[in-house]
């Protein structure tokens, strides 16, 4: 009964459109994570206490590996427990569990149950770890020895029992199923990328019977691999402790009452000394409840943290006289900005607590101008196509923008989570935000143009270990609008940064051209190979098809091999997607990439673009009539 319970909840959630994420048990204090201005609050956590760690020798990336490490999430698993006393004997039961950390599980048992448990010798648990219920790559079947070390009577007369694993389950995947995983993915990228050169060296025999094709082909794979050898060369910059610059963080919002809350409580919550970060919410005329939603958690956190962190000095908010767009709102936001650094966050993605400390690092270098982190998807688990996607970011971030920041290069500074100088902001705002291409205004691909400002004369960076999560499209529809419109931007922006990019680092700058080409020429190629060639000459493509799915393989194997996550197949299944679907925007962003609007949302672009797509509708279905009319009133004369 349980059982179908929980599918039938699943359908609905299925149809409702309803986004899954990770739940985590409520800290008591809105701002766990944020230092006292002076320095007496201790930051605690089920491990100990983060201040004293970092006293102790321990760097900030172990620190923050350890503060993720005792969050409690929200989990009813079915537990099996073995219970060893002193005679040798053993008795099994099953519990429920009501949270899981890294560290324990709370479980929901009776009071004989209790009492069996409290004087063992030794209990063993026995659960399965489901997707979507603890950070993505830790779902499996865990068979761990545990200790009681807290009991407390519930309501019902059941007991919850507090248990300390006997090792973390961190290390526990590392030794029953990373390793195995790291095996694996090891064997498939050596032999993928084996059979690629092999491949290609057959291309350079045949290179004289279709030149082109061939020379495609060829630097089609070689620029693949090479994205993969700098993205594993890659390194993020390490932590100084004593480079704390001031940063404003802004928050453009527009329609976003559903997550605008967290989006705030996670940008404040942040490992990083309070008098230098501040937070500016600037709401871009919203129609729904957006405004009330800021209103009310900031004042939630000036009542509870005011006194402790003057947080009416440090969270403000805007409300643009009208809808201007993305632009504005951040424009707004940085006019008023007060420190030194600005970071601009998407009002539906989620600040990790070290996420600030981290992204700030690469500006220790003065000729640094721009830094983005990494964005994961936050509702990875909520149906097949949010599982795809979170694949396609990671790789897109950790392996793509990463190879990229090898040569402090990187093309595009996320809007989910980027850091600019902002006197190098306030130098280019102008231009930005009266950007024009073939004549219209430019209303969208606002973080590529800035990039490209940026690029032109200084560096900019990608930061692996600067983490947030936002919400990725659910429906299929939404998906699509939303790609077209990153292809437009795409194109703008990338034929801009083309007439500057050459004069960067040449390894950069080629890479830059051909990934610039490969794109843009694939919708001919696979026609080509799919359809013109097995028509002319009978022949099955099937080395062109072989070669598409060693690289979609290739994507697949790389994210079981970084992230030892289940949704690694899922890379594989996106790159069909792309071949069969996403591909094809490509010739129809091409053409129409002069459009203004957003399709995901009714900004004013999209608000005058409906209305005219209803002026036109009605005007055709009034001729329609009017015809209409006219042949009725023909026929009745013609009775009469």
């Amino acid at each position: 009964m349980e059982f179908l319970d929980r599918i039938n909840k699943k359908k609905k959630r299925i149809r409702n459109h309803e986004d899954v994420l990770l739940h985590e048990q409520n800290d008591r204090r809105l701002m766990p994570d944020v230092p006292s201005l002076d320095g007496e609050r201790k930051l605690m956590d089920r491990r100990g206490d983060l201040s004293e760690m970092l006293g102790g020798g321990l760097t900030f990336e172990q620190i923050s590996k350890k503060r993720k490490q005792g969050i409690r999430y929200l989990n009813s698993y079915e537990v099996a427990v073995t219970v060893y006393n002193n005679k040798g004997g053993k008795k099994q039961f099953r519990g429920q569990s009501r949270d899981v950390s890294f560290g324990g599980l709370g479980l929901v048992v009776t009071s004989a149950e209790k009492e069996s448990i409290k004087e063992a010798q030794k209990v063993r648990l026995k659960f399965h770890v489901e997707p979507g219920s603890l950070p993505e790559g830790y779902e499996m079947n865990v068979n761990i020895y545990a200790k009681p070390v807290r009991h407390v009577r519930l309501a019902d007369g059941m007991w919850l029992v507090g248990f300390e694993f006997a090792q973390d389950l961190s290390d526990y995947a590392k030794r029953r199923k990373d390793r195995y995983m790291l095996t694996m993915s090891s064997l498939m990228l050596f032999f993928i990328s084996a059979f690629i050169m092999l491949m290609r060296s057959e291309s350079i025999i045949y290179f004289k019977f279709n030149k082109w094709l061939y020379l495609y082909s060829i630097i089609t794979a070689f620029f693949l691999m090479s994205r993969y050898l700098f993205g594993a060369l890659y390194r993020p910059k390490k932590v100084n402790p004593d480079f704390t610059p001031g940063v404003t963080v802004i928050i453009p919002c527009f329609n976003e009452e559903k997550w605008i809350q967290r989006t705030i409580q996670s940008c404040i919550n942040q490992n990083y000394p309070p008098d230098k970060l501040e937070v500016i919410v600037v709401d871009d005329r919203s129609t729904d409840g957006s405004v009330e939603q800021i209103k009310d958690i900031i004042e939630r956190l000036k009542r509870a943290e005011d006194e402790r962190f003057h947080i009416s000095e440090r969270i403000s908010y805007i409300v643009q006289p009208q809808n201007a767009g993305k632009r504005e709102a951040l424009a707004a936001g940085v006019k008023v900005a007060k420190h030194e650094y600005v970071v601009f966050v998407d009002s539906d993605s989620f600040l990790d607590p070290f996420a600030v400390r981290n992204l700030v690092q690469p500006f220790q270098d003065p000729k640094m101008g721009g830094v983005t982190g990494r964005t994961d998807v936050a509702n990875t688990y909520t149906n097949s196509l949010t599982k795809i996607q979170s694949v396609r970011y990671y790789i897109a971030f950790r392996i793509m923008k990463a190879a990229e920041s090898y040569f402090d290069c990187v093309t595009c500074l996320s809007g989910p989570l980027s850091c600019y100088k902002k006197e190098l902001v306030e130098e280019y705002l102008d231009q930005w935000l009266n950007q024009k291409f073939l004549g219209q205004k430019a209303t969208f691909g606002d973080d590529r143009a800035l990039t490209n400002l940026m690029l032109r004369n200084h560096r900019t960076y990608y930061q692996d270990t600067a983490v947030c999560s936002t919400i990725v499209p659910n429906d299929n529809k939404v998906f699509l609008k939303q790609q077209m419109r990153w292809k437009r931007s795409w194109l703008r922006e990338s034929f801009t940064a083309g007439t500057f990019i050459w004069r960067k680092e040449p390894f950069a700058a080629v890479f830059f051209y051909v990934g610039l080409c490969v794109p843009i020429l694939a919708p001919v190629v696979v026609i080509y190979n799919l359809l013109y060639v097995p028509i002319t000459t009978y022949a099955f493509p099937t080395t062109f098809m072989v070669g598409m799915l060693m690289m979609a393989m290739m994507m697949s194997s790389a994210q079981m091999f970084l992230r030892k996550s289940t949704t690694w197949i899922f890379g594989f299944l996106f790159c069909l997607y792309y071949e069969a679907v996403l591909l094809w925007q490509m010739p129809i962003a091409v053409l129409t990439f002069w459009k203004s609007t957003w399709g995901t949302r009714m900004t004013t672009n999209d608000v005058e673009a409906e209305a005219k797509k209803k002026k036109r509708r009605q005007k055709r279905e009034g001729r329609k009539i009017s015809k209409e009319d006219v042949q009725e009133e023909t026929d009745e004369n013609k009775m009469d």
